[in-house]
Formats: C-alpha cells, structure tokens, sequence
C-alpha cells in the first residue's frame, strides 16, 4: 500500500505522520500572556536537536477559525518575549495535559485553569509547573516558517534545567521514576515504563 501526500488531503497527511512517527516527545509548554497570565498548551511535534549548546524544536502550527488560520496563543508570547518553558509530562499528569490543550480564549490562565501550581523560573520570565518533574527554561531562537499550512519551527536554546531530586539516580534521570508519557497518533498516548537496553555495536 502506498500513500502519496500530493494526492492527499492534508488531514489525511497529517494523520499518517501522526499515526508514523510514534511515540512522540510531549513539549508541554508555559509562555507568559501580555497580562502576565500564564498560557499552556501541548505540542508532539517536538525534538532535540543538538547539545552544544543544547538547542529543542517545536513545531507550532495556526489554529483553524473557519476559513481563517490564526496565530496560536504560544506562538503569539513566545514572538514578544522570546521565552518559554518546556516540561516534561508525567503519566500522573497526562489527564490534565490532555485538558490543557482545550482552545480557550487569549489571556485564560490555563495553568490555574487545570490546577497546577505555577512555580518562578531563575532565567526566563515565564512561570514552570511544580507538578512537572523535568522543566527547561528556554529562550527561543530562529523561527522557521515551513509548509502550506504557516507551521513555525521555533528553535529554542535551554539555558536552565530544573529536575525533581525524586527522579534523579546517580546523577542521572531514572525513567522509571520520571514515568514520561508520548504521544502516539492523534489521540493515543503512550507509557515509558517497559524498556530494553541494547547497546551500540562498536567496529
């Protein structure tokens, strides 16, 4: 079976690539609303990309109002204030990521709005979860507009980590501890707790 994305829609398309690269990191991100409220959304597609220095993606897309493609409201901060926080998301707090990535209005405080505790960051003007056990302030870097559909690639630089002491062994996150959850198709999610070590072969 084959599948061209020239011929597809692109529901069609984005539910294969969905449905294609599994699982798929979780960037639950807080940006900081022109109010000082605190915005927090989920984005899957989401990656690393080098540590020196230690750079992340996340790919933003517009949101859909009938006919017209807005900015998202993450987009939309991190444009002003060029910050932003990435957590990690636990399976603990999967049913409250889930609820965060409802589309309310501009200027909702959804961290408040599901429950969280927002916590200061040290470099970056933007709130962390106290829930989340990993979170990594960042400053965001090139924006790279992609795609018929206005996607933003926002690279973004880490300049600060914060990691619950309960997840860390022996200088070294446990996964067992950290429970992380990802994404896997549209509304799939996926657990981390069953693992294999396989190391790399050397020649």
């Amino acid at each position: 079976m084959q599948f061209d994305p020239n011929t597809l829609d692109e529901a069609r398309v984005h539910h294969l690539m969905a449905d294609s690269i599994v699982p798929r990191p979780i960037a639950w991100v807080t940006t900081r609303n022109e109010d000082g409220s605190t915005n927090l959304a989920p984005f899957s597609f989401f990656m690393g990309i080098c540590p020196d220095p230690p750079l992340c993606a996340i790919a933003v897309s517009q949101r859909e109002r009938g006919d017209v493609l807005e900015v998202k409201d993450t987009r939309r901060n991190i444009e002003r204030t060029g910050e932003l926080v990435i957590h990690t998301v636990p399976a603990a707090q999967l049913e409250l990521m889930n609820q965060s990535s409802a589309d309310h209005a501009y200027g909702v405080d959804e961290l408040e709005l599901v429950g969280l505790t927002a916590l200061p960051c040290e470099q970056v003007d933007v709130a962390r979860i106290a829930e989340a056990p990993i979170a990594m302030e960042c400053r965001a870097g090139r924006t790279l507009e992609l795609g018929d559909s206005a996607t933003a690639l926002i690279v973004c630089r880490i300049v600060l980590w914060h990691v619950a002491d309960a997840i860390v062994s022996a200088g070294r996150i446990d996964f067992d501890k950290l429970d992380a959850v990802g994404r896997i198709g549209t509304t799939g999610y996926s657990y981390t707790r069953k693992r294999i070590k396989l190391a790399r072969p050397r020649l």
